[in-house]
């Protein structure tokens, strides 16, 4: 295998790509629902929590949230008017900063926070504020403290928010459409268009042509994923996560790409077969929006062991002990498909000969 081939069909790729009706489809279209539905939600211009506190002493700490711009932050007199704030909705999220506050932390020793949280609160929002404080009491203590952060929920407690149960939908979207459709539609025009089986008659091999074709959807679908979950505000504590947790399901989509253009015969089966697979693919998501379904079903699916972590670190704030199974079985699905696409390698070397 040769990289410099596959560098030059890449560029060739990246060339026809953007003018095709398919590209223009799989980019715009999560980016367009996305922001229609944070339009319809309310969500698109509220990115940031509102924090209250109330400082029992006289904690540098209050100083710190009002300047952090992960969070807007408003200070209370008393716990009680923290309270009212909360249960009103004023604020997403209220702390009690105790007495000699900083200077327990900076000797190290265990304090414990107050912490009320509006029922109606985003999930997310309750993720941003609690990472937030967590950062800046290390800050502020120059070590990992040990606070204990005790949350009383204030109000009626609200059941998910649309805005979060429609997040793995379009998270799904922006990863597979453009990871599976480049790809695929790439393959099946070369074969119509009889340019495949000249491009192999050449020094360049099967291997190249996919390898390159592969590596324009991966690209695409991790783009979009990111642009997904930056418009949506929902990276968590944990960016770096989401972003390998995005990797390897485009490493997915792109390989469901090649598998499904190497089969498909031409741009009317693979669209018929996308119908039929497009609901195993997202039926995880599917399951989100309705709660009452049992949560269960949705690890039957291969997608799932995507849209969980996902949703788990941004709006659960998980961390790797949390999702460490559900990358391993997402990395053996990927595996697995390596080999799926190697045999269907062999079924267009075949078809061409």
């Amino acid at each position: 295998m040769s990289v410099r081939r596959v560098g030059i069909l890449l560029r060739r790729e990246l060339f026809l790509g953007p003018k095709s009706f398919i590209f223009l489809w799989s980019v715009l279209l999560p980016i367009v629902l996305s922001l229609v539905l944070s339009l319809v939600f309310g969500t698109l211009f509220s990115d940031k929590p509102r924090l209250g506190i109330t400082d029992q002493g006289d904690s540098k700490l209050v100083e710190m949230v009002q300047d952090s711009p992960s969070v807007t932050a408003r200070e209370y007199g008393s716990v009680g008017d923290l309270e009212q704030a909360v249960r009103a909705g004023a604020v997403d999220f209220g702390i009690v900063l105790p007495e000699d506050f900083d200077s327990l932390v900076q000797q190290g020793q265990a304090v414990e926070i107050t912490a009320y949280v509006w029922g109606e609160s985003l999930a997310k929002h309750r993720v941003i504020a609690q990472v937030t404080l967590l950062d800046l009491v290390r800050g502020l203590s120059g070590r990992e403290a040990p606070v204990e952060v005790t949350i009383t929920t204030l109000g009626e407690e609200a059941g998910v928010p649309w805005s979060d149960r429609l997040l793995p939908l379009i998270v799904l979207m922006a990863v597979f459409i453009g990871g599976m459709f480049l790809p695929a539609t790439s393959l099946v025009t070369e074969k119509q268009k009889r340019t495949l089986e000249a491009l192999t008659v050449t020094p360049t091999t099967m291997l190249e042509v996919v390898l390159a074709k592969g590596i324009l959807g991966f690209s695409v679908s991790l783009a979009m994923g990111l642009i997904i979950l930056a418009l949506n505000g929902a990276f968590g504590g944990e960016p770096g996560l989401l972003a390998m947790m995005l990797a390897l399901g485009a490493i997915m989509a792109a390989e469901l790409g090649l598998i499904l253009g190497a089969f498909a015969k031409d741009m009317s089966s693979l669209f018929a077969v996308w119908k039929t697979g497009g609901i195993l693919l997202f039926a995880p998501a599917f399951i989100y929006l309705f709660p009452e379904i049992p949560q269960w079903i949705g690890q039957i699916f291969p997608t799932y062991y995507l849209v969980e972590p996902v949703v788990r670190i941004s709006q659960e704030g998980a961390g790797w002990p949390d999702i460490a199974i559900h990358v391993l079985v997402l990395i053996g699905l990927d595996v697995l498909l390596v080999g799926a696409v190697g045999l269907a390698m062999k079924k267009m070397k075949s078809a061409m000969a």
